[in-house]
């Protein structure tokens, strides 16, 4: 009994905390979206079925009124449905196929809104479509993280300069109008160099960078469009994130007023607030990582089976933080501790089955990481500490933010 209990802790101290945080985190996803579904469900399921109601009991006036059969309308609205797919409206709008129609067809795909209205209808256009969204989607991604990258550098030395303002503030004026010593100098360097803005700070700027794109843009939107201003904000949300439903969509009129200056705001704001969320979303998913690395630690327990011993320095075992110690093997190591393995070798012993399957894992998780490091352009230097947080190693915009904030490092 006590070596089955044994060996299930073991298989369950396997899963290191990555692996534990991805299904915490789509375990938590699944549960937001059934939560999302049924809020929606019960909030817009009764508009859903009135509409359908009115919509028949429409159809069936109009038919009685003009002596049509529904067969005949019903194929009428069909051959309809598809001229409204190729562009064509009741009312008249700007061409769709035109430069510029194809110019904003093209700025919804690479920036991944999509819309919808306006979609190709050839052969021809959807295959280059795809290879064209390849390689215009990767290319807008990667300018999203440059700014996210850009936007992180700005922020951090703003307010790293706010915050050395309010340390000279707190030290006074120098005694007797001398100026400090050379000593005293160096140690407010020393105490400023590791100093990082919190991600809280950086989410309320961001946040109320984005509150403020959304709400100019919404009021330049309800001016030209018409439009309601709370549906303005609605529309600036769902493309700024690049849901794009397509049931409000900008720029589709014939003619506006000061149609030039339109376009070019319209286009200016759009650039603007999609790469404002973009980098909102990213550092709330710092936050959000947060959490899951709380929820974790509040729900590891140590291995407390009989005659096994103390099982915390397995590598990837999902163990409190000061319980580690600093014999444990990680990815973000320059070395490895494989002495024990190494006097085998030497002493002439044949190396088992076990020792050699965790020596490739080792291999491969560094090489891994310098592959990683060749691809982000930044190299760790040897010697480096080999300390870190749940943040190390991330890629795309986690790899971005990882050092740039005080939750993010490891200093």
């Amino acid at each position: 009994m006590a070596c089955r209990t044994g060996c299930c802790c073991s298989s369950i101290g396997t899963l290191n905390e990555d692996n534990a945080r991805f299904l915490m985190l789509a375990l938590l996803i699944i549960i937001y979206l059934l939560c999302g579904a049924a809020v929606f469900s019960a909030l817009e399921h009764p508009k859903e079925k009135l509409a359908k109601e009115r919509w028949a009991l429409r159809i069936e006036q109009f038919t009685h009124k003009y002596n049509l059969s529904q067969d005949d309308l019903k194929n009428f609205l069909r051959n309809y449905e598809e001229a409204n797919v190729a562009g064509i409206r009741v009312d008249a709008t700007r061409p769709r196929w035109d430069f510029a129609g194809a110019f904003y067809f093209v700025g919804t795909v690479v920036s991944t809104i999509g819309f919808g209205m306006t979609t190709p209808v050839t052969i021809a256009g959807k295959i280059f479509l795809i290879f064209y969204g390849l390689i215009g989607c990767a290319a807008t991604i990667l300018f999203f993280n440059l700014f996210l990258e850009r936007v992180i550098t700005v922020i951090a030395f703003v307010l790293k300069s706010c915050h050395e303002r309010r340390e000279r503030r707190k030290a006074g004026p120098p005694q007797n109008c001398r100026r400090p010593s050379t000593d005293s100098r160096q140690r407010r360097t020393d105490s400023l160099a590791g100093w990082k803005p919190s991600v809280y700070c950086v989410m309320l700027i961001l946040g109320v960078a984005a509150i403020v794109v959304s709400c100019c843009a919404s009021a330049m939107y309800s001016a030209a469009e018409g439009w309601e201003y709370l549906d303005a904000l609605y529309f600036c949300f769902v493309a700024f994130s690049t849901i794009g439903f397509g049931d409000m969509v900008s720029n589709q009129r014939e003619i506006y007023k000061a149609q030039a200056a339109y376009r070019v705001g319209n286009f200016l704001f759009i650039l603007t607030g999609v790469c404002c969320i973009y980098s909102l979303f990213n550092v709330i998913s710092i936050v959000i990582k947060q959490v899951l690395n709380w929820l974790l630690r509040r729900l590891e327990t140590p291995c407390r089976c009989p005659g096994r011993g103390n099982r915390h320095s397995r590598r990837n075992v999902v163990v409190p933080g000061h319980m580690r110690t600093r014999r444990d093997n990680s990815i973000e190591t320059d070395g490895v501790n494989d002495s024990e393995a190494d006097g085998r070798r030497m002493s002439g012993e044949m190396i088992s089955m076990k020792d050699f399957l965790a020596a490739n894992k080792v291999n491969l998780a560094i090489m891994q990481k310098q592959l990683s490091e060749m691809a982000n352009g930044h190299p760790r230097p040897l010697g480096s500490s080999s300390r870190h947080n749940e943040f190390s190693g991330g890629v795309g915009a986690l790899g971005i933010m990882n050092n740039r904030l005080a939750e993010t490092s490891v200093d």
